[in-house]
């Protein structure tokens, strides 16, 4: 009877280890029931699967990719910039790291403002040659020869008016100016018109032809296609156009006469360069 009781006590003290154990860890408790009932253990895992098949069609299609694409197209990708960096860097004499600067800068500021940045590096070639310490007679100032005096609101928000001559911020308001221009105009002709000042008379003087030329010069050249490269005109000659009204043509004089007023011409372009 004393051995009986002593193994009774053995096994009730066991039980309640046991019972205490499989409270604390609900893994062991979980495969213990797996072992002791095998049978309700699968028929526990079967819905598993039906679950996961009603699951899966959830994810709904995000919006994302429109946008990215937009992007993309946009701001091209590093080959197209790569070629418009590289052609532009020869035709206008500049150095490669400060050509894809400025390419990187028109690029980000074109997503910005919604505009061609192949057009805004157009106009920066045709109105300053890429320099953009450049200034006319009339003090327009910069890549893109901004009048800071006119349009000092505009510079307000990039740091006043000395920021003119910062290449980032002259795109910034240059193409902001030319974006507003277009949205009025309604065509990029009449926008390219209004922003170099002609918007009043019947001529440009062949300024919107020329950026035009360029801007397709440049689609060429993104899109992988061999356009030579050649020395372009002095930008300074552009904005003595721009700076003179038209005037009537000159009547004729002898050739001695003519020599002395083309060359005083030519010191004021020099003195500009």
């Amino acid at each position: 009877m004393t051995t009986m009781q002593h193994t009774l006590t053995v096994f009730g003290l066991s039980a309640v280890a046991v019972l205490a154990l499989l409270y604390s860890n609900p893994d062991a408790a979980k495969k213990v029931s797996e072992f002791l009932h095998p049978e309700a253990a699968a028929l526990a895992s079967a819905p598993a699967p039906v679950v996961v098949a009603q699951a899966a069609p959830a994810p709904a299609v995000a919006p994302e990719p429109v946008v990215a694409a937009h992007d993309a197209k946009m701001l091209g990708n590093a080959k197209q910039q790569q070629n418009v960096t590289s052609w532009l860097a020869k035709r206008y004499r500049v150095a490669g790291d400060a050509a894809n600067m400025l390419v990187s800068t028109a690029y980000m500021t074109a997503h910005e403002v919604k505009l061609d940045p192949l057009l805004i590096l157009a106009v920066m070639a045709i109105e300053s040659g890429l320099n953009p310490f450049a200034e006319s007679p009339m003090g327009a100032k910069g890549l893109m020869q901004v009048m800071a005096k006119v349009h000092h609101d505009k510079f307000q928000q990039v740091g006043g008016a000395q920021a003119a001559l910062n290449p980032v911020a002259n795109i910034r308001v240059g193409s902001q100016i030319l974006k507003d221009y277009v949205k009025r105009t309604g065509s990029v002709e009449g926008g390219l018109k209004t922003y170099v000042g002609a918007a009043d008379f019947e001529s440009d003087s062949g300024y919107g032809a020329r950026v035009l030329a360029e801007w397709n010069r440049l689609k060429q050249v993104a899109n992988g296609k061999k356009v030579p490269t050649r020395t372009p005109a002095a930008p300074t000659q552009m904005v003595v156009k721009r700076a003179q009204p038209e005037a009537p043509a000159p009547a004729p004089a002898p050739k001695a006469e003519a020599a002395a007023p083309a060359e005083g011409h030519t010191e004021t372009l020099a003195a500009n360069l």
